[in-house]
């Protein structure tokens, strides 16, 4: 399905941007102020240079963003004429020195993907399925709450879009960005611990379900041409057996084909571990395990015992509230470190 993936969204949309000049503001064109803005905006503490600002990403100021990207997308890749037989380009009078239409983008656009959990609230478990009804509404639930955390930075940016002059509110910023979204099949992550059960097509079966009425249409037809009026033993019109069998044959063939297709489109089950909150969890165990390991080399099995419960009192694995590691950060262990 569409933008729903192992129990996420992946969600992409294109705002245009203004295409004249802003008012008052001499060869500063929209799409300029958009860049400017978009190179303003911080960006996550995942290096040593990025510690020294100690400013991170407002997209780190929600739990829900697992990966965000801004972009200003000016035109559409060209990638060459489109190849052809050249036989049949021959034969069909084409000419390799005219060019052919070249698809091109109306203005500039403000390109927003982000990967987020398909919930409406946080801490709420991930689906498996979701009808478009209910990714819309999480989809909406997902913009109100970056309205929320990072309102002035959004608005900085999307104030040089077209149609973004009447947002004021975090529901008028869910209405402009469904209008500006756009459905997309490409997963941004997996963080399967193993692979999960995929949608089995089963091939043997369709494939006898449209070979059986063929080979009947085959038979009756082959009966037909050597003069037999009638199939043998069945006593039924060769003629008709022909044409029912056929038509049967394509109806059973158009039927696979649907079905062959919803499999495909149906999205894979949630991994046990992939929300967010999960994952930064498993980040801050991961990191405050490795030193402890190094710690208590030696130890008796009493005092590794003991020392190991004192581990789990304090960090508490199970509890993904917290402690935990703040998400846009490389390493939590690193933010009580100077850079």
């Amino acid at each position: 399905m569409a933008d729903l993936d192992t129990g996420h969204i992946f969600l992409t949309t294109l705002a245009p941007i203004k295409s004249s000049l802003e008012g008052g503001r001499e060869h500063t064109s929209f799409e300029q102020n958009v860049r400017v803005a978009l190179a303003e905006l911080p960006t996550a503490i995942q290096s040593p240079a990025t510690r020294k600002t100690g400013i991170n990403s407002p997209f780190a100021r929600n739990k829900r963003n697992h990966l965000a990207r801004m972009l200003v997308l000016n035109d559409v890749v060209y990638n060459g004429r489109v190849g052809k037989n050249a036989l049949v380009a021959t034969v069909e009078g084409v000419d390799p020195i005219q060019p052919q239409p070249v698809d091109r983008l109306n203005c500039a656009y403000l390109v927003f993907c982000a990967d987020i959990d398909a919930v409406t609230e946080d801490g709420a478990p991930l689906p498996t399925n979701l009808s478009p009804s209910k990714q819309k509404a999480v989809r909406a639930a997902y913009a109100r709450e970056l309205w929320a955390t990072m309102g002035p930075e959004l608005n900085d940016i999307y104030k040089n879009c077209v149609g973004f002059d009447g947002v004021k509110t975090a529901d008028d910023f869910a209405a402009y960005l469904d209008k500006c979204h756009v459905e997309t099949t490409m997963p941004f992550h997996d963080y399967y611990l193993k692979l999960p059960k995929f949608h089995t097509l089963p091939a043997t079966q369709l494939i006898l379900a449209v070979a059986a009425p063929a080979i009947v249409a085959l038979i009756a037809l082959l009966l037909r041409i050597l003069g037999y009026l009638t199939v043998p033993l069945l006593g039924w019109n060769s003629l008709w057996t022909f044409v029912i069998a056929l038509i049967l044959t394509a109806i059973v063939a158009l039927v696979s084909i649907r079905y062959a297709i919803r499999n495909g489109e149906k999205p894979l089950a949630p991994g046990e571990y992939d929300d967010l909150p999960s994952v930064l969890k498993a980040l801050y165990i991961q990191q405050s395990f490795a030193p402890f390991v190094v710690e208590n080399q030696g130890l008796s099995a009493e005092e590794l015992h003991a020392n190991f419960g004192a581990f789990l009192e304090r960090h508490k694995p199970s509890d993904t509230s917290g402690p935990t590691q703040e998400p846009g950060v490389i390493s939590s262990a690193a933010m009580d470190q100077p850079a």
